[in-house]
């Protein structure tokens, strides 16, 4: 049996991070924010049906079943005193109004890519841009899918040399958690130069 962990009261300086995890439809949000939660993750996921067929794109995940439509939400604790709050985006079109209200006060996001789609990466790349969110690309390296280096992924998508592309399985815990720590040091690392160019 599972040992269950008591709450202890919160330091006075706990911090709670908000981060986004967005990218084009079934490229794995859902996966990688249930793959690193330490709670079980809320998850607004409904069956596809035939109604949605005409906007819902299966290319490439032609084996997908269900979608989010509204947000994933889990939850990782770095330190004692400070935890990431994690919000996956519906990847459609039609529910992107969600995406300003999800987007408020939050520290960055994690764009996630399908190599096999890499197209349907630029709208969320481009929210991020034009709102002055950092983000990073983390690459889902999905079974069978044909290995693109870092690189080749930024020149793919014409990204700013500044930001990070990662590789990651997003079904696993470690990786999804090395995704998650490099948005953190990048989300850091632009603040910092923010305040020192103005």
């Amino acid at each position: 049996m599972d040992s269950v962990r008591s709450e202890s009261p919160r330091p006075e300086a706990f911090m709670a991070l908000k981060i986004l995890v967005a990218g084009g439809f079934g490229v794995g949000k859902t996966t990688l924010v249930g793959s690193v939660s330490e709670i079980r993750p809320l998850s607004t996921e409904e069956r596809l049906t035939e109604a949605g067929r005409p906007v819902d794109r299966l290319d490439g995940v032609q084996h997908k079943t269900t979608t989010t439509v509204a947000m994933d939400f889990g939850r990782i604790t770095i330190h004692d005193d400070l935890a990431l709050y994690l919000f996956g985006t519906p990847g459609q079109d039609r529910f992107w109004f969600l995406w300003d209200e999800l987007a408020q006060g939050a520290l960055g996001a994690v764009v996630l890519a399908d190599t096999r789609r890499l197209a349907d990466s630029f709208p969320a790349i481009d929210y991020f841009e034009h709102r002055a969110i950092p983000f990073v690309v983390a690459v889902n390296c999905f079974d069978g899918a044909r290995t693109h280096c870092a690189d080749e992924v930024k020149d793919a998508l014409d990204l700013d040399p500044t930001t990070p592309v990662l590789l990651c399985d997003a079904r696993d815990r470690g990786s999804s958690k090395h995704v998650l720590i490099g948005l953190v040091e990048h989300a850091a690392a632009s603040y910092e130069a923010r305040l020192v160019h103005g």
